[in-house]
């Protein structure tokens, strides 16, 4: 069957069980929405800028475990497009960016709209193609797929010339699964690592289960409680891994790190051997690394990435492998050799006393006596009105920490942020790919954001207009770039330069011109009712409920940078 570059591109992404591509056309991409105006396998959405369009791609794939795809034109279309891609590469999200390209003539001749794509995206791409030979372009699409979701997941670009979407060429379905002689990741774990790992948990007196982004990755979430439940080990799940076990498990102490539990980082720092299982163990939760490892201790780390283990922390015993995989080998050999608990309960013991004293500090408490709306008492009320079970979009800043501290996450993937390259405006396209993901009228989305934030991407609520989309928008609203001011007031004596914000819009007519449904909520005891009128009145619409909150409220706990995790700043209301 001969059909022209573009038609491949449709068949390629349909055979690949695409339903969704999200993006924005432009003259390099023309022959390609041609293609996809004439086809019925999938749906386009049409964002209102591209770096929404691969956000929205993102939040897909984080919410459903298949990998996203985007389409955008050369030149301005890609560069717009960058911030969407690094937010991916960093918290390692597979998917597939389609990017148009000038002909293949004028490549390097600065025509109009052209774009080094290749080269700009080559720092924050797991691998991208350039595409010389329609030939070759079936090919491409296939091996792009296959890279993205396999190994440690990221986003893969791959960049077509205008000419190569209307040259003709044959086209076959594939054969066989791609396989790739110098692209073969390892999956399984070495047995001999994984036993020794077994043998040193049972030596342990004080065992930490240290969870990161991987697990969820990884869909390992019941190997996961069940390797906690047979060592009988605390644990804590990073900003990347919320839900990866649930909340509410009394093994589970919270998150670590720069705004994590006291519990969490106390106990983190005082184990003796600690088990890193799919986590690059960054700078955001062990702070200063000679502070953590001045506590000696055995440190077991697992992740499918070998470049990651041994990065900041060494690792005594590193097991290479999918973390599931892993983590199945080892409950088993769990079982068969004995569980740690068992062998170890009196020091066992003796370390949950210690963790119980260590959470009877309550360091999440907080100024409840007072009329103003605190931004902690709204995520503790969406928690409550949502059951802890909504998929939760946040923007960065400090309302981020807060969702992460105060909401108490079930499931997996229910948690989506900007983790790694920590990218304000992420909220709202997120909630646009979650609900193409989810579809189920009864789905619960909230978008967690700032009155910095949502400004961002807030075009996206023509989109959300246009396509339906009906998630409810949390915005704590403080007038602040509310977490460069609290940099400000404990590092600049209070200079806020330029984190205040004069001039704001009436966000509820903004809201209700692109029309939607605006609420504003400024007495403490009419936020559970917005919340549940949002909820269930206003379930088929989507909604913005614009939280006035106080103004100079501070997120508790926090390790400054560069600081150890026992150097914690701790609130007033902490006893």
């Amino acid at each position: 069957m001969e059909l022209i570059g573009a038609d491949i591109i449709v068949r390629c992404l349909a055979e690949q069980g695409v339903k969704h591509v999200f993006g924005y056309p432009g003259g390099a991409v023309l022959n390609i929405y041609d293609a996809i105006y004439k086809q019925k396998d999938f749906e386009h959405i049409l964002v209102r800028h591209e770096q929404a369009a691969v956000h929205a791609a993102d939040a897909y794939s984080r919410s459903s475990n298949e990998v996203g795809v985007c389409i955008v034109t050369s030149g301005p279309g890609l560069t717009n497009a960058v911030t969407g891609i690094a937010t991916a590469y960093m918290d390692s999200i597979p998917l597939v960016v389609i990017s148009g390209q000038v002909g293949s003539k004028a490549i390097g001749e600065d025509a109009f709209q052209e774009c080094d794509a290749v080269g700009i995206t080559r720092p924050c791409v797991k691998h991208n193609f350039l595409v010389k030979d329609v030939k070759d372009l079936a090919d491409i699409i296939r091996k792009a797929f296959y890279i993205a979701k396999t190994g440690r997941p990221g986003p893969v670009l791959i960049d077509i010339p205008k000419d190569i979407s209307v040259m003709p060429c044959k086209y076959a379905p594939p054969k066989e699964e791609v396989k790739m002689r110098s692209y073969a990741p390892t999956t399984k774990g070495h047995s001999g690592q994984i036993k020794k790992a077994v043998q040193l948990l049972s030596t342990a007196q004080r065992p930490m289960i240290y969870i990161g982004g991987g697990a969820i990755l990884a869909n390992a979430s019941e190997e996961l409680k069940e390797f906690v439940h047979l060592t009988g080990a605390p644990c804590v799940t990073t900003l990347m891994a919320l839900g990866a076990i649930d909340a509410n498990d009394p093994h589970c102490l919270g998150m670590p790190g720069m705004h994590g539990t006291y519990e969490a980082n106390m106990a983190l720092h005082y184990s003796d051997v600690l088990v890193a299982v799919g986590t690059r163990i960054d700078d955001r939760v062990v702070g200063n690394p000679k502070n953590f490892m001045s506590q000696p201790r055995k440190v077991i780390h697992i992740d499918i990435d070998p470049s990651s283990i041994s990065k900041r922390i060494r690792a005594d015993i590193p097991i290479v492998g999918s973390v599931k995989d892993v983590l199945e080998e080892l409950n088993g050999f769990i079982r068969e050799l004995g569980s740690p608990k068992e062998k170890q309960a009196d020091a066992l013991k003796a370390w949950w006393d210690q963790i119980k004293q260590w959470q009877a500090r309550d360091c999440l408490d907080y100024d409840k006596n007072t009329d103003v709306i605190k931004p902690q008492y709204v995520v503790q009320k969406l928690c409550e009105v949502t059951n802890g079970e909504a998929f939760v979009a946040s923007d960065v800043g400090q309302h981020q920490m807060w969702a992460a501290q105060y909401y108490r996450f079930k499931k997996p993937r229910r948690w989506l942020n900007s983790g790694g390259l920590g990218t304000m405006g992420v909220g709202l396209p997120f909630a646009m790919g979650i609900q193409k993901a989810n579809p189920d009228p009864d789905t619960q989305i909230a978008v967690i954001t700032g009155d910095g934030s949502i400004q961002m991407n807030i075009q996206e609520l023509a989109t959300c207009k246009q396509y339906g989309f009906t998630p409810k928008i949390i915005c704590l609203n403080n007038s602040f770039l509310g977490m460069v001011r609290q940099w400000q007031e404990l590092d600049y004596d209070k200079r806020y330069s330029q984190s205040y914000m004069e001039s704001m819009p009436d966000f509820v007519k903004l809201v209700e011109s692109y029309g939607h449904i605006g609420i504003q909520v400024e007495k403490k005891e009419d936020v559970e009712p917005a919340l549940r009128e949002a909820f269930g009145r206003y379930k088929d619409r989507l909604v913005f409920l614009n939280f006035i909150t106080s103004p100079e409220e501070n997120v508790f706990p926090m390790v400054k940078a560069g600081k150890g995790l026992t150097e914690m700043l701790l609130s007033p209301n902490d006893k």
